[in-house]
Parts: structure tokens; sequence; C-alpha cells
């Protein structure tokens, strides 16, 4: 009988060449990135589906705890946890993304809120003196 043996990678390169992809010192983007900086703040959420009633409830530790009436099928209950969270914090559901946990109780959301902004004056709408 011989002997299987199994090769990984193509060998060892020589200290003095770099790895390939890096520029300046510099790793790229994961792939999942979409190229915009994240902004915002995240918020642990811990979801109990089929509840009673919607609420949310903050714990010790700073994770919220949601129960939501929607069953967890087709993302009902993230779609729900969503719409109760931009109500309970005072933002439009479109300024919350879910994170990480899709289909896991424990989910992290990232909320942005981004300061109010006045529009600047159209010309000739300004102070007149």
């Amino acid at each position: 009988m011989r002997a299987r043996v199994i090769r990984l990678g193509g060998g060892l390169r020589p200290p003095s060449e770099p790895p390939p992809n890096i520029k300046n010192g510099l790793r790229g983007r994961s792939p999942r990135s979409n190229g915009t900086e994240s902004s915002g703040e995240l918020l642990e959420v811990r979801v109990q589906p089929r509840a009673r009633r919607n609420e949310v409830v903050e714990q010790a530790g700073g994770v919220f705890r949601v129960r939501v009436t929607a069953a967890p099928e087709g993302g009902e209950a993230n779609r729900a946890v969503i719409a109760l969270l931009a109500d309970a914090l005072g933002v439009a559901p479109s300024r919350i993304a879910l994170v990480r946990g899709a289909t896991s109780r424990d989910k992290l959301f990232r909320v942005e809120r981004r300061p109010l902004t006045l529009p600047s004056p159209r010309r000739g709408e300004g102070d007149r003196r």
C-alpha cells in the first residue's frame, strides 16, 4: 500500500515577498462590506417570538429583551422586532439594520441616528437687509 500525501497550498513564500493583495501594508475590505463606513450604535437584543404581547424590556448589561407576537417564519418576527424597536427608539424602521442573528434569538442591530440638519437657504431666500 502507498501512503496518501495531501498537499496544501503551493509551499512557502520567501520572507522578502509580500503576501498577495496587500497594498501599503493594509488588507482590503471584507467581501461582505459594501465599502461604506458603518455608523450608528450597536444594540444587542434577545427576541422572544410568539409572545402574548409586543414589548421592549431593558435588562441589565445593556441587552434588550423584545417580545413579539409574530412567528419566526419567513422573517416575520425580524420585521416585527425592527418595527417595535423603531417605535421605541423614535427612529424610522429604515434606520435599523440586522447585523447578526437572522435565525437566532440573540440578535445584533445597528441603529443609525443622524443629527438633524437644517437645509441651506436657497438663493434669494436668505436674510434680506
